[in-house]
């Protein structure tokens, strides 16, 4: 509401800069489908439309969908008082009448059956959630991992956790930064029943894997504390309404199988919206169909004390505060539902890292004797990554990251780094070769 304050006064800026040097507006012819074809459809296909609209099951809904076509069309046609009328239409395939008809016949009975009925195509209540199921540990092998269901919606994320080095390097226009932790979402044809080309990520792959990772960069614990780069992959296996939502929650899952320190649960869902007549149907956790016929998409995600990401698509002239106050209430109270399944599943961070994730060790020395353990030309630490198998990465301010594929060999480099640069004090004592006598 607050922003909205704002908005109002940029338009007013806007109208005034138009009327000052604005440009005489064009006008467009947009298509819209004749008053004889609506009819033709109400009367020809209403029933099946409806019927279909409540199908239950995705699968059965699209099959029963898919018979209304073009060709059923023509022969339904026959004898119709509009025959003569409407036949040119449908022999022409460029024509696009029949099509947006029955669309907007679609879209006209998911309104009734939100709005009017308070019932929704796969049966739920309006405010109603899918069934959930968790698991964590999906994969031994990965560093921690997690499987979301929420209905038909499925997604798998895996945890890798990797040294400092391990960091992306952003190349942009300012200053060179860098960025420990990723989240990578992939939604594969096969996730919708399609058949296509695996490619690379596109504009939903890349949107809906920052929206993700957004959501869960307040919570992740700082390097000093938790120092290891954070990767996370996650596979939409199948897809049927908010799949971004899905991946914060196995997200969340895969990083407290890691054992990443998370202090809260992550989850996230999507709300919908379906107006009729200036009446609103808002609905919780929304499936394909009522994304693609409803009037809003909004996903919010966060912890059972507030949000940290949220992203909205709207199909109207715009939402009224109310609505968003309804609809943000409404979100928050399927977030805690999702939450509440997450903690079911597990309720906090593991307190050990797999065994095959790298140990982290971090020592700070004094930043003159940097040098001592690089030596010259790099000779020292080579030697040391080259005894052990550890790595090495050294900050200017002292910080010492060794990341060792085990216990042993990362305490066997942290004690050779500790040696190198150990100030001698009288007393101790210092197990070591004579290699010559100073005259001292």
């Amino acid at each position: 509401a607050f922003g909205h304050e704002r908005i109002k006064d940029l338009v007013r800026l806007i109208n005034d800069l138009a009327r000052v040097a604005g440009k005489k507006k064009r006008t467009f012819k947009l298509f819209v489908p004749s008053p004889s074809m609506h009819r033709f459809v109400d009367d020809s296909f209403g029933v099946d439309i409806a019927r279909a609209m409540r199908i239950t099951g995705k699968t059965e809904r699209q099959r029963a969908f898919e018979l209304i076509t073009r060709e059923e069309a023509k022969r339904r046609i026959v004898g119709h008082p509009l025959e003569t009328e409407l036949r040119p239409h449908l022999e022409d395939p460029k024509n696009q009448e029949f099509d947006k008809c029955v669309k907007a016949r679609e879209e006209d009975e998911l309104r009734t059956m939100v709005v009017d009925e308070g019932v929704r195509p796969d049966g739920r209540r309006l405010d109603e959630i899918r069934p959930i199921t968790c698991r964590t540990t999906v994969v031994p092998r990965t560093h921690g991992s997690g499987l979301f269901t929420r209905g038909e919606t499925q997604i798998f994320t895996a945890a890798t956790l990797g040294s400092i080095s391990d960091e992306q390097r952003i190349d942009g226009l300012g200053p060179m930064t860098f960025k420990r932790f990723m989240h990578h979402y992939n939604f594969p044809p096969f996730s919708v029943g399609e058949t296509r080309p695996m490619r690379g990520p596109g504009r939903r792959e890349i949107g809906h894997g920052h929206l993700a990772e957004r959501a869960l960069v307040p919570l992740l614990p700082p390097p000093d504390q938790f120092p290891y780069t954070l990767r996370l992959v996650s596979e939409t296996f199948e897809s049927n309404g908010s799949s971004s939502m899905g991946s914060v929650c196995a997200s969340t899952l895969a990083l407290m199988d890691a054992g990443v320190p998370l202090p809260k649960h992550v989850g996230g869902i999507a709300m919908g919206l379906i107006l009729k007549d200036g009446r609103p149907g808002i609905l919780s956790d929304i499936q394909g169909l009522e994304d693609a016929l409803g009037e809003m998409d909004f996903k919010v995600a966060g912890t059972v004390d507030g949000i940290t990401a949220m992203q909205m698509d709207i199909k109207v002239q715009g939402i009224t505060i109310d609505i968003m106050r309804r609809a943000m209430d409404q979100a928050r109270e399927g977030r805690l539902h999702i939450i509440g399944k997450l903690r079911e599943t597990i309720a906090s961070p593991r307190r050990g890292l797999s065994a095959f994730a790298p140990r982290m060790y971090v020592l700070e020395i004094n930043p003159e004797k940097i040098k001592d353990v690089i030596g010259p030309g790099g000779k020292i630490i080579n030697k040391i990554v080259a005894d052990t198998g550890v790595k090495i990465d050294i900050e200017n301010d002292g910080r010492v990251f060794i990341a060792a594929p085990d216990g042993e060999s990362g305490e066997k480099a942290k004690k050779i780094v500790e040696d190198l640069v150990r100030d001698v004090e009288i007393g101790e004592v210092y197990n070591g070769v004579v290699k010559r006598i100073m005259n001292f």
